[in-house]
């Protein structure tokens, strides 16, 4: 129904065929559902769903994104808003000063397209895509690097080292426990968590110990992880991990980053961490001093 529902009201052909009593401006709230759905029915979202997707409205290749921003009707059906999606205009290897430029107007960044830190920012992210990094699906990631080159970005939690065990107790029992040194504002803090994995263990090391020097404790509470996945880019005792991370929050916002390291650990860390500072980015919260 979801991708039938929009094709029958704003197709004409469908539309004046059919009569479904549909409001038209009823169906901006079409995403909202399917993602609210796909919530209560405890399932991954379809990234490549029609109309709804983070994928439906994607765009990649320097001349193909350029054509968009000056006229979208040359690439899109229908218009993103229509069914409250958003335009995503992906970043990589194959980006130009036209993806980057596109995709900081989308996060509100104001920049003349002749600054010299575009082309840093284009390079920065060439060279992270050679080791293993991808931003087609870590938006919140590119948006933090984006940010923190230009210099927008506060330092928020520090961590100064963790450590992470997995210790089998029995033949159906596996504990992973995280301890994590937090520094804010000068204080540092030993924080331990456990999970049913060690990046949830290391999650709530971090998390659920925010509240022990009070600052960022307000900001991250609702904060929860809803997917974690890990794909080995080459094979060898020297792999490369690439780990994807999903969050959302109260608002029903979910965003995506990424941490790539031969350690997995440290890739999930790194993903980690990029999820919480984008919390502390959206709610404004205070710098670390």
């Amino acid at each position: 129904l979801i991708s039938l529902i929009p094709s029958i009201v704003l197709k004409k052909s469908f539309s004046d065929s059919f009569e479904i009593k549909i409001n038209k401006n009823k169906i901006k709230t079409l995403t909202e559902c399917s993602r609210l759905l796909d919530e209560i029915l405890n399932r991954k979202s379809n990234r490549r769903a029609a109309y709804v997707g983070p994928s439906a409205f994607a765009h990649k290749g320097g001349l193909h994104v350029s054509a968009v921003s000056k006229d979208p009707k040359t690439y899109e059906h229908v218009d993103p808003s229509l069914v409250g999606n958003v335009r995503n205009i992906i970043v990589s290897d194959q980006a130009g000063r036209s993806n980057i430029m596109s995709r900081l107007n989308k996060y509100g960044i104001k920049i003349d397209k002749n600054d010299p830190k575009i082309q840093t920012l284009l390079e920065e992210v060439k060279g992270r895509e050679f080791i293993g990094y991808s931003y087609d699906g870590a938006d919140a990631s590119f948006e933090l690097l984006a940010r923190r080159l230009l210099g927008e970005i506060p330092k928020y939690l520090t961590i100064s080292k963790y450590d992470v065990s997995v210790k089998k107790e029995s033949k159906d029992k596996i504990d992973s426990i995280a301890k994590a040194h937090i520094i804010v504002d000068g204080q540092e803090i030993v924080c331990e968590g456990s999970g049913n994995g060690p990046v949830n263990a290391l999650d709530n090391a971090i998390r659920s110990n925010v509240d022990k020097v009070g600052k960022y404790s307000r900001y991250l509470k609702d904060l929860k992880l809803v997917d974690y996945k890990v794909r080995i880019l080459n094979t060898g005792t020297n792999a490369i991990t690439r780990v994807s991370i999903e969050s959302t929050d109260s608002t029903g916002k979910n965003w995506f980053t990424i941490g790539v390291s031969p350690n997995i650990i440290e890739a999930s860390f790194k993903a980690l961490i990029d999820s919480l500072d984008y919390k502390l980015y959206k709610e404004k919260a205070p710098a670390n001093i």
